[in-house]
């Protein structure tokens, strides 16, 4: 039973010691001690209670110490539980103090916490970045097609990298100014003659404004000669008013087709009004007959004058034409 109760105690023992040590770093404050970083105990074991890792805050203040930067534990403590990256503005503020670069703490915080890399700005800033730009097309006074490929190397805007824009706004500003420059030449000659006049335009145009960046210089690294967009066009104009013409030819067809139905359709009109006065004709003749308006031989000399009326016709055709009713008789 006592063997018992004494491995309990050792036990507990231990638990007690390694919570102790948890929450009171001993090892991290004799270290900030001996790095000339004043952190009391008391303060590492506040940290440990407000879910902020000890090792990290005092790590990074004995590094920013030893390169001469005076900061405190709050200020790193206040930010890591904004949500920031600590070693990383530690770093940066190092890089930029010792570049020369004006680099306050609280801009370093600010940058961080706008989610921009700050100790890659600070290296930016002071080497500067080369950004090629995808292929920019655009097309000459002459209707030739040009395809350019241009390097911009841009330095970090320390002051505009809170609320600057970012590489896709230069990028675009950058292919804009190309595709102005090579519209305006006259001829795509002269652009690959002097591909230095684009990026001199370019570069005055003032694309770096409102950016995070400072562009240093635009390198036309590629011309190509592309399409001949102004001979594409007037072809595919020509073959619109091709079809354009043949779409009123065929209107008029249409309409002369139409009004030649319309022509037949009143003369078989005017042949059935024909017919029908004819069909009164016997009719009329009959009433003549009974009323005495019409005589026999009134009738007969009617016929006779029919019969020769006919005849007449008949010997006035051609000898080798004749009509289908003589051919019938002849069969």
């Amino acid at each position: 039973m006592e063997g018992i109760v004494l491995i309990f105690i050792v036990i507990l023992g231990i638990v007690v010691l390694f919570t102790f040590f948890y929450f009171i770093p001993v090892g991290l404050w004799i270290t900030a001690r001996f790095s000339n970083v004043k952190v009391g105990l008391l303060e590492l074991m506040l940290m440990r209670i407000r879910k902020v890792p000890p090792g990290v805050i005092v790590n990074s203040l004995i590094t920013a110490t030893k390169a001469g930067l005076i900061l405190t534990t709050k200020e790193l403590e206040t930010h890591y539980l904004a949500g920031g990256h600590v070693p990383s503005v530690i770093k940066a503020l190092i890089s930029a103090d010792k570049a020369n670069i004006n680099l306050s703490f609280k801009q370093a915080t600010a940058i961080d916490l706008a989610g921009r890399d700050v100790f890659e700005a600070v290296q930016i800033s002071v080497n500067p970045k080369v950004i090629t730009t995808p292929k920019v097309a655009a097309v000459a006074a002459d209707g030739i097609q040009l395809i350019a490929i241009a390097r911009v190397t841009v330095r970090a805007n320390i002051q505009q990298l809170v609320g600057g824009a970012g590489e896709d706004t230069i990028l675009a500003r950058v292919g804009e100014g190309i595709v102005t420059s090579i519209g305006s030449a006259d001829s795509h000659k002269n652009v690959l003659e002097n591909p230095d006049k684009i990026s001199k335009l370019v570069l005055q145009r003032g694309l770096d404004a409102g950016t995070a960046f400072e562009i240093l210089s635009i390198d036309i690294a590629d011309v190509d000669v592309g399409t001949n967009i102004g001979a594409k066009l007037q072809t595919d104009q020509a073959s619109a008013d091709l079809k354009v013409a043949e779409a009123k030819a065929e209107e008029r067809r249409a309409m002369a087709v139409a009004h030649e139905q319309e022509m037949k359709a009143k003369a078989q009109e005017a042949r059935a009004k024909v017919i029908e006065a004819e069909a009164e004709v016997p009719k009329a003749m009959a009433e003549a007959f009974r009323s005495g308006n019409l005589g026999i031989m009134d009738y007969y000399k009617m016929d006779n004058i029919k019969a020769d009326t006919e005849m007449r016709e008949s010997i006035a055709k051609p000898s080798g034409k004749s009509s289908s009713k003589d051919k019938g008789d002849k069969k």
